[in-house]
């Protein structure tokens, strides 16, 4: 499989597991001059901004890891523009979910970073 087809491979299994845990999914790979979100989700009343990893596994590292502080950068700027656009003034967070594909792990870190 090809990289873009492999990141919306994991974004399909991340996107079925949130709702299975009653997420509603709002928005997949929103874009802006920023960059992009790979899910947006509502919990409740909270606005969820998704990244999704996914790793053959982590013998060398976790996927989260990947999600630094230039893309956390990244991704608090393109959130502010989609709330911006939607007029949204709820409460948002920042998860990360980690698809692994050798053992079908799936980690889901909420509150992943502020």
């Amino acid at each position: 499989m090809k990289a873009q087809a492999l990141g919306k491979h994991g974004e399909q299994i991340a996107a079925a597991a949130l709702e299975k845990k009653g997420y509603r999914i709002v928005r997949r790979n929103y874009h802006c001059r920023y960059g992009e979100i790979d899910l947006i989700a509502e919990q409740g009343e909270m606005v969820v901004f998704v990244e999704v990893k996914l790793r053959k596994n982590d013998r060398f590292s976790l996927a989260r890891e990947a999600v630094g502080p230039a893309k956390r950068q990244k991704l608090r700027s393109t959130a502010a523009c989609w709330l911006a656009e939607q007029e949204d003034n709820r409460p948002a967070r920042f998860d990360v979910i980690e698809v692994y594909t050798q053992d079908g792990r799936i980690v889901h870190l909420e509150d992943a970073f502020q």
